[in-house]
């Protein structure tokens, strides 16, 4: 335990088996996972539904990164916020809550819908409408993105509608390391790629995230 939160090990093998363990049959599963910009959540998510779709009792996953609702960037040029893109003021949070909604009340009413997610395609850095298909037949959605557990309007109602919340506790000089390497493969120096990840824009994004760290279900730890 961590302040009260359990700590399990970020295994993605041993995370699938706790969701088939929180499926019920005709109810949507919604697991979050949530993580400082570094932490490496994104490889974990989609590496938890690789195990549900493909282990030895298959079921139905989509992966919904909450990234595909980033503001596209001529709307954070012209807002003046371009320089902070990935802080919480920068997303369409309500867009991404009423995404959430749809997703338990399709399957959970009964409706054969297909609810169309966004994707953020890093090579272009936007956000592309309509990316991601969850049909009817899917029974577990993993969500992943920094501010899940984010406790001020609207992201204050994303929890809620989790069926279950994990955050990744990834040590700090290794989340620094990946997230310096990140900014440097995308075209950034390695000086400016440091301060970014500091003292800059992914710094305080970091700090912000961590300070929601408590109100997870679950610390998952990497092994």
């Amino acid at each position: 335990m961590a302040g009260g939160v359990p700590v399990v090990p970020a295994d993605a093998e041993l995370l699938a088996d706790r969701i088939r363990g929180l499926h019920r049959p005709g109810r949507r599963v919604l697991v979050g996972i949530i993580g400082a910009p570094g932490s490496g959540k994104s490889t974990l998510a989609a590496a938890v539904q690789e195990h549900l779709v493909h282990g030895p009792v298959p079921i139905p996953t989509a992966l919904v990164p909450m990234d595909g609702y980033h503001l596209a960037q001529h709307v954070l040029d012209s807002a003046g916020t371009a320089e902070i893109k990935g802080a919480p003021q920068t997303f369409d949070a309500a867009g991404y809550v009423a995404l959430l909604q749809r997703l338990v009340s399709a399957r959970d009413h009964g409706r054969q819908e297909i609810v169309y997610a966004p994707e953020f395609r890093r090579a272009i850095e936007e956000p592309i409408a309509g990316a991601v298909p969850v049909g009817p037949e899917i029974e577990v959605v993993v969500t992943e993105g920094n501010y899940l557990l984010l406790d001020e309007e609207p992201w204050d109602q994303v929890k809620p509608l989790l069926t279950q919340a994990w955050y990744l506790d990834t040590p700090e000089d290794l989340r620094l390391e990946r997230l310096v390497s990140r900014h440097i493969a995308f075209g950034r120096t390695p000086e400016l790629a440091l301060t970014r990840s500091t003292t800059g824009t992914d710094g305080r994004n970091a700090a912000c995230v961590l300070a929601t760290r408590s109100r997870a279900d679950l610390l998952l730890q990497p092994i």
